[in-house]
């Protein structure tokens, strides 16, 4: 399976990639098809979510699709009561949001490591808990020191 194109999380007003695919569950629960269609090995799903923390709650906001027709997937095909955003009380689980540079590349679904991911935890839409985990630091990494990149070295340090 090929690395799959990430929904999209926005954390305090910026848009972050989550490896966590909830609107699965609302599939899974209600019996409900989405009916999209699948544009490339790298979306197996048919659509991108966008998603939304706000006040402990997750949110659905919209989502990026089309059925075979050709016409554009709008958030009221699945949730017609619902034209802005949705309240996400069908998913519980973690919701993980990689962060730094990759440490491991997998061809394969959301496999690859990174140096950091956050974990949010989530019960029927409430965020219960946040967790970082770190999975350790990329080859050739500064850690915050400035490096000249012209030579490699440390400016306030001279080698």
């Amino acid at each position: 399976m090929t690395a799959q194109i990430p929904e999209t999380l926005l954390i305090d007003g910026r848009p972050r990639s989550m490896c966590t695919e909830p609107l699965n569950d609302y599939f899974a629960l209600s019996g409900v098809r989405s009916g999209f269609e699948i544009s490339c090995t790298a979306l197996w799903r048919g659509y991108v979510g966008h998603w939304e923390i706000a006040h402990d709650r997750l949110y659905l906001l919209r989502i990026d699709a089309c059925y075979p027709d050709g016409r554009e997937a709008k958030l009221t095909d699945l949730f017609p009561e619902h034209p802005d955003r949705v309240f996400a009380h069908w998913c519980s689980g973690t919701l993980r949001i990689p962060e730094g540079r990759r440490l491991h590349y997998v061809h394969g679904g959301y496999g690859s490591t990174f140096e950091r991911d956050r974990l949010i935890r989530v019960e029927r839409g409430a965020v219960l808990g946040i967790e970082v985990r770190t999975n350790g630091v990329a080859k050739g990494a500064t850690n915050g020191v400035r490096i000249d990149p012209a030579n490699g070295t440390h400016p306030e340090r001279p080698e």
